[in-house]
């Protein structure tokens, strides 16, 4: 099966042509493998399968044979400049993809002068062919020619902003059973042109059972982006509203109840509304003395990295004393609680 050239893009199949610049800029400034030392040969993919689907895609032409004979049938276009089709071997030939990408930034974006008048850095003009990625790495040229060699030499690479940390305030229900949020976010961009622009977005928030406050949730390249710089990324951290009936201790639930004394002694039944909206009937029958808590097993939130385990419900109780007693009740009292 072919590749999908506008799942690599990131585009849909109606995109713009500045739909499609747009893209190949943020993507082709993530991926190229000089920016990704520690997984070079994934970038190097990363970054060719990108070039080659905007080449494909920016061209009227072979965007129309793609889309209706998919990558196959580039396969047998004929190369520029002929006749006719001679078979496979005269026909598409993805470019190099250093080449799209000094082409396409003009002067580099990652803060090089031109070179030659053709915007491209001494790694670019040092390369000499190889195929498509004959200078991302071995020989002569190899990490020595690094394009980002030259930041020490007094060039500036674009840097990127510390996190765009917000919170996102969740009930404790919310917490207990998991909930989807859909949060509408406005950032300020660099457009193909190099112009500040403004987009809004809906992202799609995903708050997983368990999770405690101070998880966060991570949108990479998500923030706001400036000139020269690369987009920040956006942070969403996990807040907790307060409960009317429940507080949270760690993975346990803790809640109140209040009885007389009567059924602090003789025993009773409490039942608890819980967070996913069952009653729950506890049976009281220990005598509930100063600082007693009942603890029920497996009532409490979920724990995030298991979910079907759950944490404890602690139960606390206040005890009602009567306002007063009469002379006849004092003594039974006190006949029972002698013995």
């Amino acid at each position: 099966m072919g590749l999908d050239y506008y799942n690599i893009l990131k585009v849909d199949r109606n995109a713009t042509e500045d739909d499609l610049k747009k893209s190949y800029r943020r993507l082709a400034m993530k991926w190229h493998p000089d920016k990704n030392p520690n997984t070079k040969t994934e970038a190097e993919a990363k970054f060719k399968q990108i070039s080659e689907a905007y080449e494909v895609l920016s061209d009227p032409q072979k965007r129309a044979v793609y889309d209706q004979y998919g990558e196959e049938g580039l396969s047998d276009m004929p190369p520029p400049g002929s006749t006719g089709n001679n078979g496979r071997a005269g026909g598409f030939n993805p470019r190099n993809a250093e080449d799209i990408f000094a082409e396409f930034f003009g002067s580099s974006p990652f803060g090089f002068g031109s070179a030659g008048g053709h915007g491209r850095s001494t790694r670019f003009q040092s390369d000499g062919g190889g195929g498509m990625f004959g200078g991302f790495g071995g020989g002569n040229n190899g990490s020595e020619n690094n394009i980002f060699r030259t930041y020490s030499e007094g060039t500036t690479a674009p840097k990127k902003p510390p996190p765009v940390e917000s919170k996102l305030p969740c009930s404790l229900e919310e917490l207990y059973s998991g909930s989807t949020r859909k949060m509408k976010i406005s950032r300020s961009i660099v457009d193909a042109n190099g112009r500040q622009a403004q987009e809004t977005e809906i992202l799609t928030i995903v708050v997983k059972p368990g999770w405690k406050k101070g998880t966060k949730i991570k949108f990479p390249d998500k923030g706001n982006e400036q000139v020269n710089q690369l987009p920040a990324d956006l942070v969403f951290v996990i807040d907790e509203k307060p409960h009317d009936l429940f507080k949270r201790d760690g993975n346990d639930l803790i809640t109140s109840r209040r009885v007389t004394l009567a059924e602090a002694i003789g025993g009773t039944t409490v039942n608890i509304d819980t967070l996913d909206g069952r009653n729950l009937p506890v049976g009281v029958t220990e005598i509930v003395s100063p600082g007693y808590e009942l603890v029920v097993p497996g009532e409490g939130m979920p724990i995030a990295k298991e979910p079907r385990n759950k944490g404890d419900l602690k139960i606390k109780f206040d005890v009602q004393f009567p306002a007063r007693l009469t002379t006849e009740q004092k003594s039974a009292l006190k006949g029972v609680l002698a013995g």
